[in-house]
C-alpha cells in the first residue's frame, strides 16, 4: 500500500544499534518506522508506508570529516523524501572520538537545516542514563566512573557534556539546567531564546526522567533539527499528533518468520560479558572466537560454523572478554586491526549461518551489528515491539526476510539473549527446529 503522505521525521543515527534503539522509541510513539542501512534507492521505499525513516550510518568512530560527509548525504536524501524535521541520534553515553563525530556533525546539520541553536541530550532513564547540571550519569555513578571509561574504541573519561561537546565544535555550548526543564516546555523555550541572544549555538539539556524528555521534545516541536539519544525522541510523535499529522495506530506488528536462531556477540561491554556468562551458566551452547587464533590464520570461523551446525538449540558465538583481555589483544594487534578482524569474522559467520538455515539473528554490539547486516545484504528493516528498552524486534525488508535483534553493548539485562530468542522465534524450541 502506498502511503498517503511522505514521512514526517527523518533520522540520522551514527551506528546500527543506535538506529534500531531510536526506531523502537518512535514505534512506541505510534510512528510506522523503517530503518535503512545507509542511503537507499528511492524505488525500494516507493510502496512502504512510513511516518519516520531512520538512516543507520557507521560514523561514530570514523574521521570527523567522513562522518560529516555521510551525515549530510543522509540529510539531503531525507529532505528529498519530504521529511520536515531531522533528528541526529548518537549514543546515550555521548561517546565518540575526541575529534567528533557529535560536535562536527551537529554543526554541519545546523548549517544545512538553518538551525540557530541545537539541543543535545543523550539521557535515556530507562537504561539509567541521566543528565544533571550537564553531567552524564550511568546509574548512580558519573560516566567517567562507569564501564565506558575503558571502552576499547571510545573511552569516556570526562562526564561534563558541555566540556566534551565544546572540545568538538567552535560553536559556543550552553546548558539548559534541570530547574528550567522541570518548569515545562514554555520555560525551556524561554531558556533557548535567552541562550540564542547570548550567542550560544548548542545547548546540553538536563533530563532525569521520561517526563522531562517529553518536555524537551515538546519544546523542540518547531526545531528543524533535534539531536540526542533515543530518549530525546520520545516527545516527537506527540508533536505530530497535536498537528493532526499522525493518527492513532499500532506500529509494532511484524510478520512471523520460520527458521533457526543464532546469537552473535562482539561487544566487549560489561553487560554483554554478563549476558554471555549467563547464557553459558544456563548450559546453552556457546563457542568463543579467539582473536589471536584468527590472527594466526586458524580456521576459527569454520570451526564455529561446525559447532553451530551440531548444536542442539540456539548457539551463541562470541568474541567478548574481560577488559584486560581485550586490551592485551589490542596491544598485540592494534585497536583498529583487532576490531576489523572480529567484524569480518562475524560477517563471515552470519553468511555461513544463513546457509545453515538460520533466519533469526540476535547481535550484541554496534560495530558487530553493522558487520552482520552488511554481510547479509540487508538494507532495510521494519521495526516492531521492544524486547528490552532500546532494543526492538525487527524484520528485514526484501525477498529474503530475516528477523533481527540488534543490541548496543550495554543494553538489556543478564537474560537478554534468551529473551530475544524467544521474542524473535516464539520460543527456544521454535528457533531450533524452524517451526513457527
Amino acid at each position: 500500500m502506498t502511503q498517503a503522505q511522505g514521512p514526517l521525521l527523518g533520522c540520522i543515527a551514527d551506528d546500527f544499534t543506535g538506529a534500531t534503539d531510536l526506531a523502537s522509541t518512535l514505534v512506541a510513539g505510534g510512528m510506522r518506522t523503517v530503518q535503512t542501512i545507509g542511503v537507499q534507492d528511492d524505488a525500494k521505499l516507493a510502496d512502504i508506508a512510513a511516518d519516520a525513516i531512520v538512516v543507520a550510518l557507521k560514523t561514530r568512530t570514523v574521521p570527523a570529516r567522513e562522518a560529516v560527509e555521510q551525515s549530510l548525504a543522509a540529510h539531503a536524501w531525507l529532505r528529498a523524501r519530504g521529511c520536515g524535521q531531522i533528528f541526529f541520534k548518537y549514543c546515550s553515553t555521548f561517546d565518540s572520538t575526541p575529534d567528533g563525530n557529535i560536535g562536527p556533525v551537529t554543526q554541519a546539520l545546523m548549517a544545512a537545516t538553518e538551525t540557530p541553536l541545537a539541543i543535545a541530550c543523550p539521557a535515556f532513564p530507562a537504561n539509567q542514563r541521566t543528565v544533571y547540571k550537564g553531567y552524564l550519569f550511568v546509574g548512580d555513578v558519573l560516566l567517567s566512573e562507569s564501564g565506558m571509561r575503558n571502552h576499547p574504541l571510545t573511552p569516556m573519561r570526562d562526564p561534563s557534556l558541555v566540556r566534551v561537546l565544546q572540545a568538538q565544535t567552535d560553536a559556543a555550548v550552553g546548558l539548559i539546567a534541570h530547574q528550567v526543564v522541570a518548569r515545562g516546555a514554555d520555560a525551556v523555550r524561554a531558556r533557548i531564546a535567552q541562550l540564542r541572544a547570548e550567542g550560544i549555538g548548542m545547548a546540553i539539556a538536563d533530563a532525569l526522567d521520561d517526563e522531562e524528555l517529553l518536555v524537551l521534545g515538546e519544546a523542540c516541536a518547531d526545531h528543524p533539527l533535534v539531536t540526542g539519544g533515543s530518549g530525546m525522541a520520545m516527545g516527537l510523535p506527540a508533536n505530530f499528533r497535536r498537528q493532526g499529522l499522525l493518527p492513532a495506530q499500532d506500529a509494532t506488528v511484524l510478520p512471523r518468520i520460520a527458521g533457526r536462531c543464532a546469537v552473535l556477540a562482539g561487544s566487549a561491554s560489561e553487560m554483554t560479558n554478563r549476558q554471555v556468562a549467563r547464557w553459558i551458566q544456563d548450559g546453552r551452547p556457546a563457542f568463543r572466537i579467539d582473536p589471536m587464533l584468527l590472527a594466526a590464520g586458524e580456521p576459527v570461523v569454520a570451526r564455529a560454523l561446525a559447532f553451530a551446525q551440531r548444536s542442539i538449540g540456539t548457539p551463541l558465538i562470541y568474541a567478548t572478554g574481560p577488559a584486560d583481555d581485550v586490551a592485551a589483544v589490542q596491544r598485540r594487534l592494534g585497536v583498529q586491526a583487532a576490531g576489523a578482524m572480529i567484524e569480518e569474522a562475524m560477517g563471515d559467520l552470519a553468511r555461513g549461518l544463513r546457509e545453515q538455515g538460520v533466519r533469526h539473528f540476535v547481535v550484541a554490539g554496534g560495530e558487530t551489528s553493522g558487520a552482520v547486516v552488511l554481510a547479509l545484504g540487508v538494507d532495510m528493516l521494519q521495526i516492531g515491539a521492544p524486547i528490552a528498552p532500546g532494543v526492538p524486534a525487527t524484520v528485514s525488508l526484501g525477498t529474503d526476510r530475516m528477523g533481527f535483534a540488534l543490541k548496543s553493548g550495554n543494553f538489556g539485562g543478564p537474560d537478554f539473549f534468551a529473551e530475544a530468542v524467544a521474542a524473535l522465534a516464539g520460543s527456544e524450541k521454535a528457533a531450533a527446529t524452524g517451526a513457527e
